[in-house]
């Protein structure tokens, strides 16, 4: 996307302004319809110009590195997206001296990404992903919004239904936007696991009535067993002692693949054996797909959200990290 100019003081001050005299347009629930999305926008687009709080939809999507169509997440946002949707690129705001993918950025690159992308703190973000898979990459986007803080960031549910309800797409080259300037944000390590903390769980998990933290694997049944190979070569699959393995695909409806009503996320969580009063992290393969989980049971309600969190490194991290002395990766017998 090109960049032009920088936020004047005049207008960053109208912006100030505005944002302290409650022009603030939200929505009821982090999860958005597309009619709700399509009604707010007409109300407050994401106009350059505008000095009030304004709607951002934001496409987050993303494929694996195995693809079989060698899909990009640029590529289905070129072809097909919301009118003046910006596109995050979650192999770019990325810690980059990690040797782990889509590890958090600092506080400093999240504040630069959002500046590249024009997005001001005031702003209601509404992120979505490809029409292909429905969802998949938005919420780990939405967590990151939230780790850094950003006030109003909502996940929208989904993209496919709103191109099935006839509503308006573009297609192309994207638009010049003005950059601006998002404020350095404080990180809330509260909602990260590490993989420390979660190795003392797994390390726990074969105590006697030690199963305080609960790890919950969205990884598929074959990766988490370890009867089908990680994507990512050379990484081995099996899974932590005492996770649970609840496969994304369990929390959105297979049809519409949206998120399930409330009280069906309820069930698939309760069926799986997760108990709500207890912690409970959430993990798959590089932390992208965890977010799915950790939105499920935000919309769900489904156990305390200080007690919850997302482990970061996820099964790339682990896999490289444990020692085989440890027996710390367990696999199907």
């Amino acid at each position: 996307m090109a960049r032009v100019g920088v936020i004047s003081p005049l207008r960053a001050s109208m912006r100030s302004t505005a944002a302290k005299t409650g022009a603030v347009r939200c929505f009821s629930s982090y999860l958005v319809t597309p009619k709700e999305l399509h009604e707010a926008l007409k109300k407050a687009p994401p106009s350059p110009i505008s000095s009030e709080p304004r709607v951002i939809p934001l496409c987050a999507s993303w494929f694996l590195p195995n693809d079989p169509q060698k899909r990009t997440g640029l590529d289905v946002f070129i072809e097909k997206r919301i009118p003046k949707a910006r596109f995050f690129d979650l192999d770019k705001v990325i810690d980059k001296r990690s040797p782990y993918p889509h590890m958090l950025p600092s506080s400093k690159d999240f504040a630069a990404a959002m500046s590249e992308l024009g997005i001001r703190r005031e702003d209601t973000v509404v992120i979505y992903d490809s029409q292909e898979l429905g969802i998949f990459s938005a919420p780990r986007v939405g967590w990151t919004m939230k780790v850094f803080g950003h006030p109003k960031v909502h996940i929208l549910n989904n993209f496919k239904l709103w191109i099935e309800e006839g509503l308006p797409t573009e297609s192309g080259n994207v638009w010049t936007i003005e950059c601006g300037t998002y404020p350095i944000p404080e990180m809330n390590e509260d909602k990260v696991a590490s993989f420390e903390e979660v190795r003392q769980v797994a390390i726990d998990s074969s105590k006697e009535g030690s199963k305080s933290v609960q790890v919950l694997d969205a990884r598929s049944p074959g990766r988490w067993s370890g009867t089908e190979p990680e994507p990512r070569q050379g990484l081995s699959s099996g899974h932590m002692p005492g996770s649970i393995n609840i496969p994304f695909s369990a929390v959105l409806d297979p049809s519409t693949k949206a998120f399930l009503p409330a009280d069906k996320l309820k069930e698939v969580f309760a069926r799986a054996g997760v108990d709500p009063s207890k912690p409970i992290i959430s993990s798959c393969g590089t932390g992208v797909t965890a977010c799915v989980l950790e939105t499920a049971l935000n919309e769900a309600q489904f156990g305390s959200p200080e007690k919850r969190k997302v482990y970061d490194g996820s099964w790339t991290e682990w896999a490289q990290r444990v020692k085989p002395s440890e027996s710390l990766i367990e696999k199907a017998e």
